[in-house]
């Protein structure tokens, strides 16, 4: 309901009220009726003035580049002002934002202890289907026999030769593997036992330039760390991104706890932040959990940087989340994203000369014995990652969490930005009448099932999708869970019907699978939103 309609209402019931109260005072005469219209005629003034007064504010704000998430420049408090939790004390200065949309999903098999074990990982992969973008068939430099060590070149895009693919471990070139069409899927590596790494002789930041800075970190594999949105692939060697951004903390189903992650590589860390403030000509922005009344953030210290708290239920995490709160992506920007392990290895090529793809991984789900941490490297075959700790014989292994994750066999290796292994029970029984009859608990958003009222309560699931595909109609469903200010199910028709225009004014360019994947957990209409979206991405690349 906008201003006009409220004002419209507030002087009916105004007029309808103070009319025959004035009539009353006044014997019932037609004066009483006058007097009661010029009060509410004088009180219809006043608030105009104050209207315009306060519409001008804002028009006056928007002319001098004030954030209105940051600043309310209106004479009267936001609605949800009145009624929201404050920013916690921790957050001082800072911006933050409380996000009341969205759905936090609990699942059994959580990890309870945070130590951190070594994983008996014997092959890795680098897979050519992790990067959108580059030719299906790159030129690989390597043959079956070949020892290569952690950084070596692996294979590079014949359309953009000075992009290196590097080796995540050291070991031998044990298989090339192709799929369809006789293209790339894996160049899998036996690893060594003790790690080797090609040497790395990086540049000082004080006395390159960009052009000079962007060139080694082509050779040097550090560019295939970046991702550039809109479409989520490899940029080109001349972007120059509007800004950069990191989320330093996941909300997605089971997400590990990324505090682990910069635990012993806070100088690595730093200076990847330092150097991606080489790359643009913004500014390089931390999303920081706020969730807790208490300080919890281990980045919150960290220099160079803009920070943002962010607190409210998954999808707070999600960094294409974060950029629509900060700086929406408009039509024609482009603006990169690392998560916090690929900003350690760019901080590790700088401060010890050498492509360290080790990675902190949560083997996570109910199926599992122990879900726990473990230490490995990037693209680790899953198989032996989760060798002999499944405590079932029907489950589904993912790479990455349930929402949206990859399914994998067991010759599946993690995917290149993963740093979760999810294990579920398969969803492969029909059940019949389930939406009638008593069933087993499941988390839902819907409050017509009794456990509900038990908000911590944590679900055994399955990947049942508990119903077919149906007729794709408007609910509102999505924007419930969606806090973006966009209306992604007449986004998702645009794509259906290839509407190049409407689907980028409706915010295509602000979007990736992970940020719809709750859409698509809630839809009524079982539509594969997350592959719908990939469609609509991939076709409006190619319009370009």
């Amino acid at each position: 309901m906008n201003k006009g309609i409220k004002l419209f209402a507030f002087i009916a019931c105004l007029v309808f009220s103070v009319s025959p109260l004035a009539a009353q005072t006044s014997g019932g005469s037609n004066k009483g009726f006058i007097i009661g219209l010029i009060v509410a005629g004088a009180i219809l003034l006043l608030w105009a003035i104050i209207s315009i007064t306060d519409n001008l504010l804002q028009i006056e704000a928007n002319k001098a580049g004030i954030d209105p998430e940051k600043e309310n420049m209106s004479l009267f408090p936001k609605f949800k002002d009145l009624f929201s939790k404050g920013a916690p004390a921790y957050v001082q200065d800072n911006h933050f934002v409380r996000l009341n949309k969205g759905f936090d999903i609990k699942l059994a098999g959580g990890i309870s202890d945070e130590s951190i074990h070594d994983a008996a990982v014997t092959r890795f992969s680098l897979s050519p289907y992790n990067f959108r973008g580059i030719s299906p068939i790159p030129k690989v430099v390597v043959a079956v026999g070949d020892e290569v060590k952690a950084g070596d070149v692996l294979f590079f895009d014949k359309k953009n030769p000075d992009v290196k693919y590097v080796s995540p471990v050291s070991g031998e070139i044990v298989d090339i593997q192709r799929g369809a069409k006789r293209s790339i899927s894996d160049v899998i590596i036996m690893a060594d036992k003790e790690q080797q790494f090609a040497t790395i002789e990086a540049p000082s930041l004080d006395a390159i330039s960009r052009d000079e800075l962007v060139a080694f970190m082509a050779s040097s594999g550090a560019w295939t760390l970046l991702n550039q949105r809109p479409y989520d692939v490899l940029p080109e060697l001349t972007d120059v991104p509007r800004d950069i951004f990191i989320s330093t903390f996941d909300t997605a189903p089971l997400a590990p706890d990324s505090k682990l992650f910069i635990q012993g590589n806070e100088a690595a860390f730093q200076k990847g932040v330092d150097v991606l403030n080489h790359l643009t000509e913004g500014k390089v922005h931390l999303g920081l959990d706020a969730r807790s009344s208490k300080s919890n953030s281990a980045y919150a210290g960290f220099e160079n940087a803009a920070k943002h708290y962010f607190a409210g239920p998954h999808p707070a995490g999600n960094v294409g989340i974060q950029i629509h709160h900060i700086n929406p992506i408009g039509l024609n920007d482009k603006v990169w994203t690392l998560n916090v392990q690929d900003v350690i290895t760019l901080g590790k090529i700088f401060t010890e000369g050498k492509y360290d793809a080790s990675r902190i991984v949560a083997l996570t789900g109910a199926e599992l014995k122990e879900p726990k941490y473990v230490r490995t490297y990037q693209g680790a075959n899953i198989a032996e990652l989760l060798k002999d700790n499944v405590d079932s014989n029907n489950y589904r292994m993912v790479s990455g969490d349930v929402l949206s994750g990859t399914a994998k066999n067991g010759e599946g290796f993690l995917d290149l930005k993963d740093d979760q292994v999810t294990v579920v029970e398969e969803g492969d029984q029909y059940e019949a009448f389930g939406w009638l009859a008593p069933i087993a608990p499941r988390p839902s958003v819907s409050n017509t099932y009794p456990w509900f009222l038990y908000p911590n309560y944590k679900h055994r699931a399955n990947t049942n999708t508990h119903g077919e595909k149906r007729a794709f109609v408007v609910t509102g469903q999505y924007e419930n869970v969606l806090p973006m200010d966009i209306y992604p199910q007449f986004l998702m028709k645009s794509i259906m019907t290839q509407e190049i225009e409407k689907m980028e004014g409706l915010g295509l360019n602000e979007l990736t699978e992970e940020d719809v994947a709750l859409c698509e957990f809630v839809c009524t209409s079982k539509a594969p939103l997350q592959e719908l979206l990939r469609e609509g991405l991939d076709y409006a690349r190619a319009q370009q």
